[in-house]
């Protein structure tokens, strides 16, 4: 596999190498190969492949060796996704197309908990997606990430993967149309994280408190909750400090970790 993919080269033509990309599209090489194609495209120093289905877990097409896989990852695959910007974008219905992560992270991102419990063990400084729409239920992104040494995007490469956008997503599609039951037998239900954010301190907390924890725990400043439930800020703190009281926490890092074992106990059953 290794020599086939060799073939795809940064000094060729790219219809030459987009031709090693059909050879591809319907083996389970294919992410290999569509890495070394991005390649040629732009810089980026981490790439991930991932498919979201409506009822399961993000599945993980690439990289599938787990001794590619760093602890981060994992975590992000298990847990951490529920509180990361681009899953509720696309759970949102985001548009399919090339989206930095800068464009859709909520303000204040680096005060998040996705940040601080998961997303800034990667070391990236830099984050764009190539949402593809892959079916009515699967969104599939190809994630880019660059690291300080790279710098952000510049606007040249950025225009280079829209260029590239169209040929691309109809490659990934052909991909996921000949292996998508091999990827979803292994699948893990979305159920129990789903149940975890509408039952965590159900006997605890107030229905209004719930909304505004989900919020904080998907990085919501206050400003950006009041906005979002149509409250005041000031009203947003004083449910923030009765939800602490209530959980007996301080930081939004405890409220996550209180809000994991909740998820473990239902993993259980």
């Amino acid at each position: 596999m290794r020599e086939r993919i060799s073939r795809i080269n940064a000094n060729d033509s790219w219809q030459k190498n987009v031709a090693v990309l059909i050879d591809h599209q319907r083996l389970r090489s294919f992410p290999a190969a569509l890495e070394e194609f991005l390649s040629t495209l732009c810089f980026y120093d981490t790439f991930i492949m991932v498919a979201y289905k409506a009822s399961l877990r993000p599945i993980l097409l690439h990289p599938t060796a787990p001794e590619e896989q760093s602890d981060t990852l994992r975590l992000y695959i298990n847990h951490a996704y529920v509180i990361d910007p681009l899953f509720h974008a696309i759970e949102s219905g985001v548009a399919p197309g090339v989206i930095r992560l800068a464009d859709i992270m909520p303000d204040s991102f680096k005060e998040t908990e996705y940040f601080q419990t998961c997303y800034q063990d990667f070391g990236l400084v830099d984050e764009i997606n190539l949402i593809i729409q892959l079916d009515d239920e699967v969104t599939c992104t190809l994630t880019l990430g660059r690291k300080a040494a790279l710098d952000s995007i510049p606007r040249s490469e950025l225009n280079t993967l829209n260029e590239f956008y169209p040929i691309l997503s109809a490659l990934v599609r052909q991909f996921w149309l000949s292996q998508s039951q091999e990827y979803l037998q292994y699948g893990r239900s979305h159920g129990p994280m789903k149940r975890a954010l509408s039952t965590f301190a159900s006997g605890v907390l107030t229905h209004r408190e719930r909304e505004i924890t989900e919020l904080i725990l998907r990085g919501y400043s206050s400003q950006a909750i009041a906005d979002q439930l149509k409250i005041s800020v000031g009203t947003v703190k004083v449910h923030r400090k009765n939800i602490h009281n209530r959980l007996n926490t301080s930081t939004q890092a405890e409220i996550f970790t209180q809000f994991i074992a909740h998820l473990n106990s239902l993993d259980d059953y």
